[in-house]
């Protein structure tokens, strides 16, 4: 058996976020079973953090079906619970991933930052390319449409207004056709709440192509958004986005930049976890018994 903590990570006031299960120090466990914990828990990924020779803890990350090389909710959940078990006795951290080393930091209140890659700006595209996707009269003209990547390509697509981004109802047929011409993760809808509020945006993420309609909480296409505003909107060192409403799921994802001569130096994504519940899988022993016979 595997005790496995499930943690919700990019949560907002300790509800909503996106959940992910979390095994500690099992490295005897070999690719197979963590793939049946992960298909046994249902999450979109389980991370399983052991010891490293190169940082201070490696992480592997597991879909039901695959390893993926990372996954930063699963990140930032893993590092709230070594926080709410006291294991954390410093600010930063390395953590060695299949991706690489990657440095993690703690607020002392307890939100979690990891580290992203800088931006790359790819082409706009025109709004006329989702005419039957969604209702093409909901896109901010004023913005560009464009796929910028923190280090997976989504599609930024502005929206009028908050009210109108709720609306969105996309053919998630076409948007995955759509998804696979411009080669991008999916579409991260947006729109912009204004400069009274201390939220910078709503956003919506649809990724129809890797079997998720919509995601309550996204690392990378907030990072992408966060670098976009930087340069098109306002140059500001912290953005807050909030996300997973039409899910019922709320959630809120912080994304701070440096620069230096508006070019933008380092881009880490953060947000606070707690801990959902713990729970026993045996799909191990299961694997195990099937292989004895």
């Amino acid at each position: 058996m595997v005790e496995v903590y499930v943690a919700s990570a990019f949560s907002k006031d300790s509800s909503g976020g996106n959940k992910a299960g979390i095994v500690f120090d099992r490295p005897d466990l070999i690719s197979v079973q963590k793939m049946a914990i992960a298909k046994e828990l249902g999450y979109a990924e389980t991370a399983f953090i052991t010891k490293s020779s190169l940082a201070d803890f490696r992480l592997e990350y597991f879909t039901p079906t695959e390893e993926v090389p990372l996954c930063g909710h699963a990140t930032i959940g893993t590092f709230a619970i070594l926080n709410l078990l006291n294991k954390l006795t410093k600010s930063e951290y390395t953590i060695e991933t299949k991706s690489g080393l990657l440095s993690i930091n703690i607020d002392p209140d307890g939100m979690v930052f990891m580290e992203q890659k800088t931006p790359t700006f790819f082409n706009e595209i025109a709004s006329d390319e989702f005419i039957g996707c969604l209702d093409t009269d909901l896109i901010l003209d004023t913005l560009p449409t464009q796929i910028v990547s923190t280090g997976l390509r989504d599609i930024l697509l502005p929206m009028k207004s908050t009210v109108d981004l709720e609306k969105l109802n996309p053919n998630f047929a076409i948007m995955t056709e759509l998804s696979k011409q411009q080669d991008v993760i999916g579409v991260h809808a947006f729109a912009l709440t204004g400069r009274k509020s201390s939220i910078t945006a709503v956003c919506r993420n649809f990724a129809p192509l890797y079997d998720i309609d919509e995601e309550a909480a996204t690392r990378t296409s907030n990072c992408a958004l966060a670098c976009y505003l930087f340069k098109y909107v306002e140059k500001k060192s912290q953005y807050i986005f909030e996300q997973g409403y039409h899910l019922n799921s709320p959630s809120r994802i912080v994304v701070n930049l440096k620069s230096h001569d508006d070019i933008i130096d380092s881009v880490f994504v953060g947000g606070y976890g707690y801990l959902v519940e713990k729970k026993i899988c045996v799909s191990i022993i299961l694997y195990n018994f099937r292989n004895i016979n």
